[in-house]
């Protein structure tokens, strides 16, 4: 995920940056850094993790207690994932 796409993806759902940043549990100006994409000068790339958490948020996931029985996956792709 590029930092356009993240900045895209937020506004499509039509939050800020501070209701993103709550939804992943981090500051507003990381998610400025992530959609800037440098901090400093120097590059700033998003995480695996972070682009993760947008799909999972995207997928009506909000929070995971580690059951799999909880996804919003269909049978075979709860499969897939074991």
């Amino acid at each position: 995920m590029t930092g356009e796409q993240l900045k895209a993806w937020r506004k499509e759902l039509g939050w800020s940056q501070g209701e993103l940043a709550d939804r992943l549990g981090l500051k507003r100006r990381i998610v400025q850094y992530y959609e800037h994409g440098k901090r400093n000068g120097k590059s700033v790339a998003i995480p695996k993790a972070v682009s993760l958490a947008c799909y999972s948020l995207t997928c009506g996931l909000a929070d995971f207690d580690g059951k799999l029985t909880d996804l919003p996956m269909q049978p075979v792709e709860a499969e897939l994932v074991r």
